[in-house]
């Protein structure tokens, strides 16, 4: 029976027959689920309809494998934006192969999905364990990244000549995307690759995914920005300080930088739209009170306030206008016209936030992340991402993943917080 909800269920390669070459550690078994709702209402709602109660299969070493870790061959691709945790995830994925599957050829394709088109010219890496030792002390990726597509036909023969069985994809929607054709040209062509993909976005927002690596550590370095602007908005008179963060299509790191740090009075996030006059009158208000405000704003908020052009970026995401430097001058303006002397202190930490190396829960999660992707490639599963649901480690198929932007809900206990830590009207 369809009855909408989620459709869970795995594409694997095939029969699982080779015994795992782990030894003295818990196998999981292939029945095992995760469940994917988890309020005890909804699971008795589903119950009393008749409907199935849809279970994301659990991620985890199984006890019979479908590859020959001697003669398997794999590839990493990194793609997309850079973000904290990239290095740890590439370094989990070696290791993981390497002591515990005894798998000894690792390729790294460098600069994204073009590393995996010959014509670029760009050589893969060999990853060891030597040579990926202590990349978790920097940030970015040491692999390269690219943005853009390329023709899945023409990847697909390239991991066919150089042997590859597993290829791990870490990036965000599009580079999900790309897994998707990738594995969908090995299909039909009858090639037993695996494409194991892993979340990566900054932003969060990820659908059928609880959180991505490198979120945490972004919410860390944000709050070093908003203590600042908070700081020098208390230092002068009449003064705002204004601090734009990552957020293209959801706010999650505006609205967490918020909940860490009690000085923010107003936070900007693209999923509820404000008015630009109805701001200025809050930031005034804020003023005539207290002498100071902190404002926060997601770097997708109120683009519709702005003359924009339908440009896209070679992700075909469209071009967004700068919000932070558009409200900087609309706040000046506005006093301006006011004859009200103003400060405006903006501060825009974006390359830095997302350059970082990773805190140390991302790195442990990571870690744990990259584990998952080489149990559930070895197990023989294709097409999906791994995801992390109701704090278990799951699996789910790419077309879910990239079905939907997952994104703050405007009434949402996580919107109503940042509302009552604030201070700011609800509607602007």
């Amino acid at each position: 029976m369809d009855d909408g909800s989620p459709d869970f269920t795995i594409e694997r390669l095939g029969e699982c027959s080779i015994p795992s070459p782990m030894k003295s550690i818990d196998f999981i078994r292939d029945s095992e689920r995760v469940l994917y709702n988890s309020r005890l209402e909804d699971i008795q709602a589903l119950i009393d309809q008749g409907a199935r109660i849809p279970a994301m299969e659990a991620a985890g070493p199984r006890e019979k494998i479908f590859f020959h870790p001697s003669e398997l061959r794999c590839g990493i691709v990194t793609c997309g934006g850079i973000c904290p945790g990239l290095n740890d995830v590439i370094r989990s994925i070696v290791l993981t192969l390497y002591h515990h599957y005894d798998v000894r050829r690792v390729y790294g394709f460098r600069f994204g999905y073009e590393g995996l088109v010959p014509r670029y010219g760009h050589k893969p890496l060999e990853l060891t364990p030597e040579a990926v030792a202590r990349i978790y002390e920097i940030g970015g990726t040491v692999l390269g990244s690219s943005r853009g597509p390329q023709d899945p036909a023409e990847m697909v023969r390239y991991l066919e000549e150089l042997k590859i069985g597993i290829l791990f994809t870490i990036g965000g929607d599009g580079t999900l995307r790309g897994a998707q054709k990738i594995a969908e040209e090995a299909k039909r062509r009858g090639l037993p690759i695996s494409v194991i993909g892993i979340p990566k976005t900054i932003d969060n927002d990820i659908s059928f995914v609880q959180t991505t690596f490198g979120f945490e550590t972004a919410v860390s370095e944000a709050r070093r920005a908003t203590y600042s602007a908070n700081t020098e908005a208390e230092a002068a008179r009449n003064s705002v300080g204004l601090v734009k963060l990552m957020g293209r299509d959801s706010g999650f790191i505006a609205a967490y930088s918020v909940l860490v740090n009690s000085n923010v009075n107003f936070c900007l996030v693209p999923e509820v739209p404000f008015t630009l006059d109805g701001f200025l009158e809050a930031v005034k208000g804020r003023l005539d009170r207290r002498g100071h405000a902190v404002v926060v704003v997601a770097e997708g908020a109120g683009q519709n306030l702005m003359e924009t052009t339908a440009e896209r970026d070679a992700s075909g995401n469209v071009k967004y206008g700068d919000v932070g430097i558009f409200l900087r001058d609309a706040i000046k303006d506005y006093f301006q016209r006011n004859g009200r002397e103003i400060n405006v202190k903006y501060i825009d930490p974006s390359y830095t936030i997302r350059s970082v190396p990773s805190n140390p829960h991302d790195s442990a999660f990571c870690l744990l992340l990259g584990r998952s992707a080489v149990h559930a490639g070895m197990g023989g599963r294709t097409n999906m991402v791994v995801s992390f649901w109701n704090h278990n480690f799951t699996h789910v198929p790419i077309s879910l993943a990239v079905s939907q932007r997952k994104k703050i809900d405007p009434k949402g206990m996580l919107w109503s917080s940042v509302i009552a830590s604030t201070g700011q009207p609800r509607d602007m």
